[in-house]
């Protein structure tokens, strides 16, 4: 499943075997929505300075360099501000 995960959070746009390129990108899409939705929550000062591209860019960044495991969203918080910091460091 390693070609499926890097398919999915943009680590490279080659589509898995057995899979079709409308449903990864579907796919792809939807774990940036759900983490950009679940941070905006969590975060909205910071999300009020970034225009939308700005974000864009940082929650792409985030889902590809993160060491993110958990199934849920809410774990999500703990993980961005570790990436935040290690991105300011």
């Amino acid at each position: 499943m390693p070609a499926f995960h890097d398919y999915v959070r943009g680590l490279t746009n080659t589509v898995p075997d057995g899979y079709a390129e409308p449903g990864m990108r579907l796919y792809r899409h939807l774990v940036y929505l759900g983490a950009s939705q679940m941070l905006e929550a969590a975060y909205p000062a910071l999300r009020s300075t970034l225009d939308e591209p700005d974000w864009r860019e940082l929650i792409e960044a985030f889902v590809r360099s993160s060491r993110w495991q958990s199934h849920y969203y809410g774990d999500l918080t703990d993980e961005f501000l570790a990436f935040l910091e290690e991105q300011a460091g």
